[in-house]
């Protein structure tokens, strides 16, 4: 995959962090780069004041940094902000942020040096993994500690893992026959300065809140399905009447799903003049849901090409550029004018780096994925509570003997409970960094983290339905008058996980199913049903 800084999508970056696909950087991606970096090294050389590189950092910007020591101050910069906590990120979520963090630099707006860089590419191939602590980013400025164990690593310094091994970042370096960068002037800054943490989990959050989606359609279809629910509140003039995307979609989706149902054709389907809202109000709820997603998916991918770093370097031959895009939005401004020789570059400090609009949208995610579980938890009380269902109670064949899925609904229960906390938005917390110079802050990556334990948690609610819905299928007459899309998905379960007939541990069966849900085995079966 060719990193140009620019073109970056989801698929992208689910491609590298989960399928390892190797990276390169593009030639036109150096060569800004290298512009980027002689600024750099113009306004060392003229002994200009320069935030980062000839000054400490945060409240410490007014402590000016002799030349002698401004290689020492990088170093310093990336050792003093390794301070993360917790326990490490998963693999895949580390590949994500490490490319997330080469395509920013990759726009040539950081002044770091090509070498250095390229030593990031090369350790990303090599899957070199630094190993990140999950916890101790605030969001703002960025994710400054996270990114810090990386570029520690890339120093020679932390630990890391190499072909199942874990050690000093140094030792690994060496075996794989990569020298330790030596970092110079902006570039530790450079390393740490972003939101790449916070957006390689919400990338891969949003990617898998579409599978869980796919799922929980097709699950909903089969739940309608073994409960004889009434089609009409599917029917594509009610949803006509309130066109939002997300909606008429899953509403198109459970009909193609449902279609040529025996059981929801049925006269004893349609004397159920209307539906509990958990089974008649499936679109409004997961449509609201898949819209949310859809503005998740757009800020990320977004946030992925945005460059995030500060201070900000703008080597002569972009500024064009610029001006025609902030012409665009209003057009250039006085800043074009703050330096007395623009001619050699700008150096501008902003706060891209601030992590709110991530923060928000992941959020926002969070609150999507518990609902579609919360939904998912109703409909599976319906199926295994026989006052509503007219099935067997907890859909054990041989009730009091046996207790069926009893506790299955339970555990979704206490899921479901459980998200209801995570999704209360981190996004409108803040709390004073140094020395109250970063006073307002995003908690960008706490929402991210949270967002990704609720998916977790909703995979599994999701999966119970699918076994609870596949059970009662099998308990009111068998798979034969299933719609051609919900038969499907009742096949997909079939082929995992028994019908259950004496009562037996369920942990397993449950965390198979959340397993299918998670590697997108319900896109197969939900989405080709759903296309017209």
């Amino acid at each position: 995959m060719v990193v140009d800084g620019e073109h970056l999508t989801r698929e992208d970056v689910v491609r590298v962090a989960r399928l390892g696909e190797t990276v390169v950087l593009a030639e036109e991606a150096r060569r800004r780069v290298e512009r980027s970096r002689r600024v750099v090294e113009d306004l060392i050389a003229r002994g200009e004041t320069v935030y980062g590189v000839t000054t400490g950092v945060g409240e410490l910007r007014e402590v000016r940094i002799p030349p002698e020591d401004v290689e020492a101050l990088q170093r310093n910069v990336v050792r003093s902000h390794a301070s993360g906590v917790g326990p490490p990120l998963p693999p895949e979520a580390v590949r994500a942020l490490i490319l997330l963090r080469i395509n920013a630099l990759a726009r040539g707006l950081s002044g770091i040096r090509p070498e250095t860089l390229e030593k990031l590419v090369a350790m990303l191939n090599l899957d070199l993994l630094p190993l990140v602590p999950s916890q101790g980013s605030v969001g703002a400025s960025g994710d400054l500690a996270p990114l810090a164990h990386v570029a520690l690593a890339l120093m020679g310094e932390g630990e890391a893992t190499w072909r199942g091994r874990k050690a000093t970042a140094g030792e690994l370096l060496r075996e794989a026959g990569l020298e330790p960068a030596r970092l110079q002037a902006k570039e530790g800054l450079a390393l740490i300065n972003g939101t790449q943490f916070m957006t390689g989990i919400g990338i891969l959050v949003s990617w898998d809140g579409d599978r869980l989606l796919e799922a929980a359609d097709g699950a909903a279809a089969l739940t309608l399905e073994a409960l004889g629910a009434n089609r009409a509140a599917f029917h594509p003039f009610v949803h006509a009447l309130r066109p939002h995307p997300g909606q008429v979609e899953t509403a198109r989706r459970i009909l193609q799903l449902t279609r040529g149902s025996h059981r929801l054709d049925s006269p004893q389907a349609a004397a159920r003049v209307q539906d509990a809202y958990s089974l008649r109000c499936v679109p409004q709820v997961h449509g609201a849901s898949r819209d949310a997603l859809a503005y998740v998916a757009r800020v990320l991918e977004l946030e992925a090409c945005s460059v995030t770093d500060n201070p900000l370097v703008i080597p002569p031959e972009a500024m064009e550029d610029l001006r025609d895009r902030s012409a665009a939005d209003g057009g250039p401004g006085p800043w074009e004018m703050e330096r007395s020789d623009p001619g050699s570059g700008l150096v501008l400090n902003g706060g891209n780096f601030h992590g709110q609009p991530v923060a928000i949208a992941m959020d926002l995610a969070a609150i999507a994925l518990a609902e579609v579980a919360s939904i998912s938890e109703r409909r599976i009380e319906r199926l295994v509570n026989p006052h509503l269902s007219g099935l067997p109670p907890f859909l054990s064949p041989n009730g009091g003997l046996n207790a069926g899925y009893m506790v299955a609904q339970y555990a979704a229960a206490a899921l479901v409970s459980e998200n209801k906390s995570l999704a209360h938005p981190a996004s409108v917390d803040s709390i004073p960094t140094s020395a109250n110079q970063e006073d307002h802050v995003s908690m960008g990556s706490i929402a991210a983290r949270h967002a990704a334990q609720v998916l977790e948690n909703a995979r599994r609610v999701v999966a119970v339905e699918l076994l609870c819905a596949a059970q009662a299928v099998d308990l009111s007459g068998g798979p034969d008058g299933l719609g051609e899309g919900s038969r499907a998905v009742y096949r997909e379960v079939r082929e995992n996980v028994p019908s259950l007939q004496e009562d037996r541990p369920l942990r397993e069966e449950i965390e198979e199913m959340a397993e299918r849900i998670a590697l997108g085995v319900f896109q197969e079966a939900v989405v080709p049903m759903g296309r017209t």
